[in-house]
């Protein structure tokens, strides 16, 4: 809707042309541009060190980009939402890669309770499942997730494809919460920096046919989920009178304490 006070302009302009060029330049000054002040000159980004040569492979191996065909699960009409979770981990574990370390291996005993869950549920490590359409292909995709120790997490993705499930995201990390924000999977960890958590966003890439960490930052911690500090009572400064009376007991009283939920990053 365009602004109504132009139309009272115009029908006042054609009362006479001095009263009328005093209203449109009152007009004018209501509804003109207003300077947001100086602007600071652009600086180009300077280029540090450039007689060095650029690497030609990453130092280190995270895993991302990683996907594998889930051998053994078939899902013609693609409804990810019939399959059981633990035979999905567990028919998982016979396509991860064959390498000492990574994030697509899990540790042994991890291994041996995720083989044990139909006997032992109560210790099964895999988490309820979650859906959502990450790819962008109108079918709901499988999250899953895969308690490790140290309070560590295991996140992985599930995509149906071609008749099968391919995982698309295996990654593996101490927690604070996991999220689902349109279609995108955040993490949220602990940092080293008090006060600060990273926070790592994966995305679907098409080129690539994986989930990838699209953003990776470190943010500081907000203050409504800051920990309370803890009160302290003061030392009294005289020493304390020997009552001369019965005293009455008191009960203790209990200090709660704040704690962050783990489901996370």
């Amino acid at each position: 809707m365009r602004p109504r006070h132009g139309v009272r302009c115009r029908t006042a302009a054609a009362l006479g042309a001095v009263a009328g060029m005093a209203l449109l330049a009152g007009c004018g000054n209501g509804g003109g541009l207003r300077s947001a002040g100086s602007t600071p000159t652009a600086v180009g980004p300077a280029h540090l060190w450039p007689e060095l040569p650029p690497a030609s492979a990453a130092p280190y191996d995270y895993g991302e980009g990683e996907t594998a065909r889930i051998p053994g699960i078939e899902l013609p009409d693609g409804d990810v939402h019939r399959l059981d979770p633990v035979a999905v981990v567990q028919a998982g574990l016979r396509a991860r890669p064959n390498r000492s370390s990574g994030t697509a291996d899990l540790p042994a005993d991890t291994v041996r309770k995720i083989n044990a869950c139909r006997t032992e549920p109560a210790a099964c490590p895999v988490l309820r499942p979650y859906y959502r359409d990450l790819t962008g292909d109108g079918r709901d995709d499988l999250v899953l997730g895969i308690r490790l120790p140290d309070h560590q997490l295991s996140v992985r993705v599930y995509m149906p494809e071609a008749g099968g499930l391919t995982r698309i995201l295996s990654t593996s990390d101490a927690v604070i919460s996991v999220e689902l924000a349109g279609r995108d999977l955040i993490m949220r960890a602990p940092s080293a920096i008090t006060g600060y958590e990273y926070r790592t966003v994966w995305s679907w890439d098409a080129r690539q046919r994986a989930m990838l960490p699209t953003q990776d930052e470190i943010q500081r911690i907000p203050s409504s989920r800051a920990p309370r500090p803890q009160l302290t009572t003061a030392p009294p400064s005289a020493a304390p009178v020997a009552p001369t009376g019965p005293v009455s007991p008191v009960s203790p009283t209990a200090t709660p304490s704040d704690g962050v939920s783990a489901e996370r990053r």
